[in-house]
């Protein structure tokens, strides 16, 4: 078989450069409620407060640049549950590149509405019964159209990893990271730049407890592939790793870990509550480990990054009034 072109955080650095001026450089924040809660000094890298809400903006924007003119000419086509649609549609609409996302019929019409007001040309499938990956290559094929996945891809891994390149750069040296896990694409870009400048810290990915993929991926040694889980994480619905996400996974981080939808809302009111911020459900795998890890983690420097913050007002309201039982209670 031909060995796949791994991303490097030589690619990170030249991404950074890349989306400077166009990406948002986020700002990492801290709580003292947080660090007494935790016995911790823990810092947020908010990537909810980056462009289209999440970090996916970085990625996209990374790998559009870097189209030729006949791609750029004849357009782009992705698949994605919200955030990386948004994020290509913006990109592509800044770089003046015709966009067609393929979304989920059930995609929170927040994330649905801010793809095609970006200006995305959306097609709807149904994630339970259709493959996403299969009308993407189709439509590429038919329309002479650039497939740009939202995690396997090198270029989208070189510009997700400079969002913990740049907490890394403002913060200083972290014992701990934890990073939410759906495909791999921010985890694999943040495991660049943690063992490039960071090489001591202990790195963690962290997907829902309902789909946990990457966790038997990781430690079976092989890529695992799950039917679509159901959870209140819609960033993190992905069925397996990607094929460039996984060895830089498997090479680089420590552990994967879980959390439950419950933990998931309880760590989106915390959020609401201590830091005033807009947390979607995935953005807070992060939190939730932490919380879990709290023994291991006591008087260390943490890292959490916030992967998003985009969520229907009304759901979240309702998450944080009724909330998730957990199984266990």
């Amino acid at each position: 078989m031909t060995a796949l072109n791994l991303s490097t955080f030589e690619d990170v650095a030249a991404a950074s450069e890349r989306i400077k001026g166009h990406a948002h450089r986020t700002p990492v924040m801290r709580s003292r409620s947080f660090d007494r809660e935790l016995g911790a000094e823990v810092l947020f890298k908010c990537e909810n407060l980056q462009r289209t809400g999440s970090f996916k903006f970085r990625g996209a924007f990374n790998a559009l640049s870097k189209l030729d003119e006949r791609q750029h000419r004849a357009g782009v086509v992705t698949f994605s549950s919200g955030n990386h649609a948004q994020a290509i549609a913006l990109a592509a609409r800044l770089l003046e590149i015709p966009a067609t996302i393929v979304m989920p019929h059930d995609a929170p019409a927040s994330k649905l509405a801010a793809t095609r007001d970006y200006g995305g040309n959306v097609v709807i499938y149904d994630r339970y019964k259709e493959d996403r990956e299969q009308i993407s290559r189709t439509l590429a094929e038919q329309h002479g159209l650039t497939l740009i996945p939202p995690y396997d891809n090198p270029d989208v891994i070189a510009g997700q990893g400079t969002a913990a390149q740049e907490l890394f750069e403002d913060a200083g040296p972290l014992d701990f990271l934890f990073v939410s896990l759906g495909g791999g694409g921010l985890l694999a870009g943040t495991a660049l730049s943690t063992r490039a400048l960071a090489p001591q810290c202990k790195l963690y990915g962290v997907e829902p407890e309902a789909g946990n993929d990457g966790q038997q991926s990781f430690r079976c040694g092989t890529i695992v592939r799950i039917d679509t889980p159901v959870t209140i994480a819609d960033g993190a619905q992905t069925q397996q790793l990607g094929a460039y996400t996984f060895p830089i996974i498997r090479r680089d981080v420590d552990d994967i870990l879980t959390a439950t939808d419950a933990q998931l809302v309880d760590c989106m009111r915390l959020f609401a509550s201590r830091l005033k911020l807009v947390v979607e459900p995935t953005g807070c795998l992060g939190l939730a480990a932490a919380r879990e890890m709290k023994s291991r983690i006591h008087g260390k420097r943490i890292g959490v990054i916030i992967s998003g913050g985009n969520i229907d007002l009304e759901r979240f309201g309702s998450l944080l009034a009724k909330g998730i039982p957990d199984r266990d209670s």
